[in-house]
């Protein structure tokens, strides 16, 4: 039933008329497994052994990169996180197959490697939109705007792309930019219910289109903010794929916001969806 299921929402991601929300998870499923941290947890663990963090901070990657900010400086942070993302990770299958889709007008990618920006580059008319900490910021800016080469550019023509990628958390690539400590998130989340820092044309392009999310669990409240206020305004009938046993709170976020749970390894599911848009026509 799921593999039925997960086939017809190949069908409209293919048509343009749901949009993927991607997360840590698939680095999972890299050949070999995850050679970057594939959850905050895990890029938490990654932090505390480049950087001394205090014991009880460790599991929370937030208030780890906090520690290192204000005890080490903002650049200090960065090196490290630029250290433990510099793997080059070739994009999945299914990466390839999403990023020559004409049709799907936005992709959210809600970690912080460059997978599918390197999928997406191998495509014309495309480019990304990524969130950016105030931290180093001269002007009032939530987001930096990026071409395929890595040259940056302005909203003005990243409304002219065919396909968007929107990475709210930032990216290692094509520049280090990223939204991480709890400083960074205080501002964000401060005006993310307006919707201030999520871009107009990922508001304008998410209208109308349920969501498939994949490789993302809820764990933590920021990741569910995120997600919820991305989510805003697009249309009913959003679907993840989420194995095993739930939190309260993703329990709880999922009825809240009206998503339907597929449970099935995330493994299992991409190859559906892979197999699945092999038979279909993309571009």
């Amino acid at each position: 039933m799921s593999q039925n299921i997960l086939t017809t929402l190949a069908s409209e991601i293919a048509q343009g008329r749901r949009i993927p929300y991607l997360g840590p998870e698939l680095v999972g499923l890299q050949p070999g497994g995850a050679v970057v941290p594939d959850s905050t947890p895990s890029l938490a663990k990654a932090l505390s052994a480049k950087l001394a963090v205090p014991g009880r901070l460790r599991g929370n990657v937030w208030s780890s990169a906090q520690y290192i900010e204000t005890n080490r400086h903002r650049q200090t942070l960065d090196k490290a996180l630029q250290a433990i993302f510099a793997p080059v990770l070739e994009p999945l299958p299914l990466h390839r197959k999403l990023a020559a889709i004409d049709a799907l007008p936005l992709i959210v990618d809600a970690w912080y490697d460059g997978a599918l920006f390197a999928a997406m580059a191998e495509r014309e008319g495309r480019g990304m939109v990524q969130g950016v900490t105030k931290a180093d910021q001269v002007h009032d800016v939530w987001n930096r705007w990026y071409r395929m080469d890595g040259q940056e550019t302005d909203a003005e023509e990243g409304a002219g792309w065919t396909q968007l990628l929107y990475k709210p958390h930032g990216s290692v690539v094509p520049k280090l930019n990223l939204l991480i400590s709890d400083a960074d998130y205080v501002q964000v989340l401060a005006e993310i219910d307006i919707q201030t820092p999520i871009p107009a044309e990922v508001q304008k392009r998410r209208t109308g289109r349920p969501f498939l999310f994949l490789g993302c669990r809820f764990h933590d409240q920021i990741e569910r903010n995120f997600a919820r206020q991305i989510i805003k305004r697009s249309a009913e009938g959003h679907v993840a794929v989420i194995a095993g046993e739930l939190t309260r709170n993703e329990a709880r976020f999922l009825d809240e916001q009206g998503v339907s749970r597929l449970d099935m390894p995330l493994a299992e599911a991409v190859d559906t969806l892979d197999l699945a848009l092999s038979k279909l026509k993309l571009g």
